[in-house]
């Protein structure tokens, strides 16, 4: 069970940052998009570029959209892109099975060709790739009680043991079964809007959402 939330002070908006080559029209998008207009709450859900450090900036211009507090939420590659934003402004999390270490990650990926199905670009990842998410890299999480992290038990991608490490002292929901893609996250979005101070009812679900067996 999750400890109540670490802020009293409601969000005054809600910035989701997607994951590497995805996009602003991902279920995990949509949903939280849908879930901040049931409360009225002003939701920025942005489609970054590959490149980090310019995906870093985009979602940086946008925060003056959404009030003096807002919430950072992310998911992989977004959740670490969320991390530097929280970081930087002290602000409030929310993490869906972060990056840890993206520069390990996408070490596996130079030279690879991807073609992103949101926006049909295709692209390369490079070594600058690397460079600009080391350079990226906060040393440590100075607050981990601004953070909640969910996490997938079965993530193929990305080890939970690692967010508990770096993450150590964050308020943490751990979904049994739940892989990187974190498709339950529909029934996860009372607690994570609770981390921003909002209430969404918990029998609240998207429109034309069909929730997924538990593996």
């Amino acid at each position: 069970m999750l400890s109540a939330p670490w802020r009293v002070a409601p969000a005054s908006g809600v910035l989701y940052l997607h994951g590497f080559n995805s996009g602003t029209g991902s279920p995990k998008a949509v949903w939280m998009r849908e879930a901040c207009a049931h409360l009225g709450l002003p939701c920025v859900t942005p489609q970054l570029p590959h490149r980090p450090a310019e995906a870093l900036a985009l979602a940086e211009s946008r925060l003056a959209e959404l009030g003096p507090a807002p919430l950072v939420a992310g998911s992989s590659l977004g959740g670490f892109l969320a991390t530097c934003l929280a970081e930087r402004h002290g602000l409030p999390a929310a993490l869906i099975n972060p990056a840890v270490a993206p520069a390990r990650l996408v070490a596996d990926w130079v030279d690879e060709v991807f073609v992103n199905e949101h926006t049909g670009e295709r692209f390369t990842v490079g070594r600058a790739h690397l460079a600009e998410l080391e350079a990226l890299t906060p040393e440590r999480i100075t607050a981990p009680a601004r953070y909640l992290l969910l996490l997938g038990s079965a993530d193929e991608v990305l080890a939970p043991a690692a967010a508990f490490a770096l993450y150590r002292g964050a308020r943490t929901l751990l979904h049994p079964g739940a892989d990187h893609g974190f498709a339950v996250l529909a029934r996860h979005l009372p607690a994570l809007l609770a981390h921003g101070g909002h209430a969404l009812p918990a029998a609240w679900q998207p429109r034309s959402h069909k929730e997924p067996d538990d593996p």
